[in-house]
């Protein structure tokens, strides 16, 4: 790939980041809507463009499990997957983050079942939100391919040496095909060097991994995985700044945009951001402000971040694509609930669910909610806007 833009799906652009990361193991088994990224790296792998090994598994779990291996033994390792294919998996994500391992996993986000969808939402992830690894969220296949090298050199760090799952929406990123800029291979191989791992699985040096857990050290383990992943934002925010200076394209775990003027703000995950900053850009020509705050990094979570883009800010629509599971409130709602109201910032607070199962969000949906938070009803409903949820579109 000649460096420079190309006009190309975003899948197959996930793949080719993997391959500018001279990734050594791919382990993937094909889900919808993920399979393009598998399959063109086991074209690359056949033709002789990437040097690596390709291992056919029987499902995700052993995709995982195969991954897990690779990684123990000091490859750099690579998988992709979606839906039920990570909740099958789900057994061994907890297993990859606990045992370090810095695999890099392009998570392809749709619904889950039942009833049956292929198309995209945020129930799959957010099923696995607590396994450990750290996550990443696109809005754009651009960065879809500079988060998965990015990914690499946060996961690969001494001081981080856990899992990175880079997520990007089903079918509405994938699946598009997008103007997208690729680095050199030699100024990525300047970025990302050689893996270098702390302890392989050697017969020459033999050592153990994932040994048993008596009651005297489980919880001091966890302690030392859990405080991993807390202190990895720190090298998250260094590599961005370093992909940043010299790609020229700068990244933060918390971004905002239009929020200079405005006291009312979306707060989203993934590629239905656009379709927010284009119903704020319609807001704006009708004289009114309105703001967003994107969240890049999902875990660990940008607490001090987030604070820091919160301030001034009086109203929040927290917009989600992942149903409570019978909790008051949805999953990132819960976290910047938590934030606001440990932090007393006296903001009022409003969630809505949209887009399950990849039902289009207009950017008019987004304009009716910034008109209902702003109506009386809402004003002197806030208390309890703040435990309950709204799903947009529902139809009764």
């Amino acid at each position: 790939m000649k460096e420079g833009k190309t006009g190309i799906e975003v899948s197959i652009a996930a793949s080719i980041a993997a391959k500018l990361a001279r990734v050594e193991v791919v382990a993937a088994y094909p889900i919808t809507p993920q399979t393009h990224i598998v399959e063109h790296l086991s074209e690359l792998v056949a033709n002789g463009e990437l040097d690596a090994s390709y291992v056919n598994v029987e499902s995700e779990h052993s995709a995982m499990s195969a991954c897990c291996g690779a990684s123990a033994a000091g490859a750099r390792t690579f998988t992709s997957t979606s839906a039920q294919g990570m909740e099958l998996m789900h057994e061994i994500l907890f297993i990859a983050s606990a045992m370090r391992f810095p695999i890099v996993m392009a998570a392809v986000n749709r619904a889950l079942s039942s009833p049956l969808s292929i198309w995209g939402d945020h129930s799959d992830v957010m099923a696995a939100r607590d396994t450990g690894w750290i996550m990443l969220f696109c809005e754009n296949g651009q960065e879809v391919v500079d988060s998965i090298i990015m990914a690499f050199k946060v996961a690969e760090d001494r001081r981080v040496l856990l899992p990175v799952m880079v997520n990007l929406d089903g079918f509405s990123l994938s699946h598009v095909i997008e103007p997208i800029e690729f680095p050199s291979q030699e100024k990525v191989d300047a970025f990302l060097p050689p893996y270098d791992p702390l302890y392989t699985l050697h017969p020459d040096k033999p050592v153990t991994m994932g040994a048993y857990g008596m009651p005297e050290l489980y919880t001091e383990a966890k302690y030392a995985q859990e405080m991993a992943l807390i202190n990895s934002k720190g090298v998250v925010i260094e590599v961005m700044d370093d992909f940043g200076k010299r790609f020229g394209r700068s990244y933060k775990p918390v971004e905002t945009y239009n929020t200079e003027k405005a006291d009312t703000v979306f707060i989203a995950l993934g590629s239905i951001n656009e379709n927010i900053k284009t119903a704020i850009d319609m807001l704006k020509e009708e004289g009114r402000e309105v703001g967003l705050i994107h969240l890049r990094l999902f875990r660990p979570f940008p607490s001090d971040e987030l604070i820091s883009a919160l301030k001034g800010i009086k109203k929040v629509a927290v917009v989600e694509r992942a149903m409570p599971g019978g909790a008051m409130n949805s999953p990132l709602f819960n976290e910047i609930s938590s934030l606001v109201h440990s932090n007393k910032m006296g903001i009022q607070l409003s969630n809505f669910i949209v887009g399950l199962g990849g039902r289009d969000v207009n950017p008019e949906d987004f304009h009716g909610i910034i008109d209902d938070m702003s109506s009386p009803e809402a004003a002197k409903g806030a208390p309890k806007e703040e435990k309950n949820y709204r799903v947009i579109g529902v139809r009764g």
